[in-house]
Parts: structure tokens; sequence; C-alpha cells
């Protein structure tokens, strides 16, 4: 009878002791989850870019990232993976609405695949200067423009500059329309970039940057186009003999952020890349001015041929590319556009 008596007494001490125990765990406080608003690590920001160490656009998200650092006092880590280590333009841009990257900066051309009206950027010899295209971009059309990334679940802070693109080529010299017949030239993935080579008379091969050295190298294209601290940063000067100053597209390099990291930032935080961004848009531009300057020397050095085009040659090659003026003005909107071309008429 005692034995019985003290197995029931050992199983209420357990029942109790479990019991105990379960009260216990309700009432403790639960923890909070990594990245909560206990949590003090600071947010991870990437920025992605196809160009390399050296070019002005990777310099400037490198500046970009210091200041951020030091406006949020390191609530905010900013690593920059240059030389397309993250992918190509349209890999960056798509991860960008994802949100695996949060940061780059890129020509509109790649842009304009995910919001057409980024095109009108890309007009052939819409912009003469590179102070009358600041004009436009820093003002109302060029923020008008950068709401239609929303849409795409991404935010546009400003414009960099990619600068003036040229024709390189491995073939002959180019002083005139005549001479880029048959030419195999690599454009950006981009119809309205290819419809320019199209109706210039050349082959117009998409491509991504991350590809286009080894398709210069390997003979898969002529030839391409580009600013010329591209051709520099990227040493196309090793595959390509001739430049010409064509400058037939001013490129715009707008400063992206995905639209999820931007809503996980406090108002704080997002002030401080708004200043940062604007800082180091005008670090940027200068650099690249400067590099346009050393470019030439650069390349010239290297073997390759510079060719200057008279104000005739020029005419030659805008009167061939107004078509494209034509093709894209629906789908960017006519008077979208035609507002643009009066704007850019009265600055100059």
């Amino acid at each position: 009878m005692k034995k019985a008596l003290s197995i029931v007494f050992v199983v209420f001490l357990l029942l109790l002791g479990a019991c105990s125990q379960q009260s216990g765990i309700q009432g403790e406080k639960p923890k909070e989850s990594e990245g909560s608003k206990g949590d003090s690590s600071p947010k991870l920001m990437k920025l992605a870019v196809v160009t390399a160490e050296e070019r002005s656009l990777t310099k400037g998200l490198v500046k970009f990232g210091e200041l951020v650092e030091a406006k949020t006092n390191g609530s905010i880590k900013v690593e920059v993976f240059p030389n397309g280590q993250l992918g190509g333009d349209r890999e960056v841009f798509e991860s960008l609405q994802f949100g695996s990257i949060q940061g780059t900066t890129m020509s509109t051309g790649p842009i304009a695949q995910f919001a057409p009206k980024f095109n009108v950027f890309d007009l052939p010899f819409l912009f003469p200067t590179s102070e009358i295209a600041y004009e436009v971009l820093d003002g109302p059309t060029g923020a008008e423009l950068l709401k239609e990334l929303e849409s795409q679940n991404v935010v546009g802070l400003n414009y960099w500059e990619n600068g003036f693109r040229h024709l390189t080529n491995n073939a002959k010299e180019v002083k005139s329309p005549d001479d880029v017949k048959g030419l195999k030239i690599r454009t950006l993935e981009n119809d309205l970039h290819m419809a320019i080579w199209s109706e210039l008379g050349a082959n117009p091969t998409p491509m991504a940057f991350t590809e286009l050295f080894a398709g210069l190298q390997q003979g898969v294209v002529d030839g391409q186009e580009n600013p010329v601290g591209n051709v520099t940063g990227n040493k196309f000067f090793e595959v390509q003999k001739y430049l010409s100053k064509t400058g037939h597209v001013y490129n715009a390099s707008p400063f992206l952020i995905s639209k999820d990291f931007w809503e996980s930032l406090t108002d704080e935080e997002k002030e401080a890349l708004k200043e940062a961004a604007d800082e180091a848009r005008d670090y940027q531009r200068e650099l690249n001015q400067k590099e346009d300057e050393d470019g030439y020397k650069i390349l010239a050095d290297n073997g390759m041929v510079i060719t200057d085009l008279t104000s005739e040659d020029k005419e030659k090659f805008f009167e061939k590319v107004q078509p494209v003026y034509e093709k894209f003005s629906d789908s960017i909107g006519k008077d979208f556009v035609e507002k643009l071309l009066s704007e850019i008429e009265k600055l100059k």
C-alpha cells in the first residue's frame, strides 16, 4: 500500500513540474527576429556596376558608399561590385526589382527595356553639350522620367554621367556614314540603339557589356560604341584600331535604388541617401569630364587612330538617323519628345 502511494506521489510531482515549466515558457518574452526593430546590425547595401574599378561611375559608387556610411553613422554599410561581377545591366536591373541588389548606376538604354519612355534620352544627337544635358536631367523633365521607375519596383534618385558615345572599330577609319556600311557593330541591348546603326547601314549586334572584349577579340563584331572612359577603362585599344568622335548619343546614367530596400529605410536614412547621391553625382561628373580629356591621349599613345568629324560630316550622320525619331516617338510619347526638343532648343 505504501509502495502504491509512493508511486502516485512521484507521478504527481512530475506533473506539477511539467505544468510549472509550461507556464514559464508561455510567460517568456519572445525573442525578436533578425532585422526587427531590436536588431542593431547595419543594413547592407550592395551596389553593382558593369564598369571597371578605374571608371568614374565605379569611383562614384565608392564615394557614395563613403558618404552614406558617414551620414548614417554606420547604420548602412555599402559594398561595391564592379566589372559586372553580379551580372550585366539587364541582370542587375532585374536584381534591383527583386531586391537582391540594392543599388546601381547604368545607362538609360538598358533601363528603357523596362521603362520605354527612357528611350527619349538616347535619341541620336539630342544633346549638343554636357551642360545642356545637366540642365534637362537635373530639372523637372528628368524628375518626371525618374517617376516612371516606381512601377518597376525601382527608385531613381538622380542622373550620373556615362558621357558621349563614340564609334570604334578594327576594320577602317570612319569619317562619313558611307564608311559605316557593312560593319558589325556591338550595341546596347536596346531596340533604339540597334535602329540607329541599322539606319547608318551597319549590322547591329546586341551584346552584354561583360561579353564585349571577348567579342571584339574573337571578331564576333568589328566594332562597338561607348564613351571614351569605357574604351580606356576596359582596354578596348588592345582589340580596336580606330575611334571616330561621332558623339551620337549622350549617355546619362541614372542612379537607382531597389524600392524594397528604400522602403526599409527610416526617413533620416532616406534623406542621407539623397544627399549622398547628389554629392556623388557632382563628384562623378567631374571625374568623367577629366576621363574624357585624358582618354584620347591614352588611346593615341596606345596606337589608336582618333578621327575628328567635320560639322558637315556630323550633319550627314544626323540626316541619316532621322527615321529613328519617327519610329520611336509614338512609344516614347510624341508630346513629350516635342516638349524636350523645345526645351533643348531654348537652352542652346
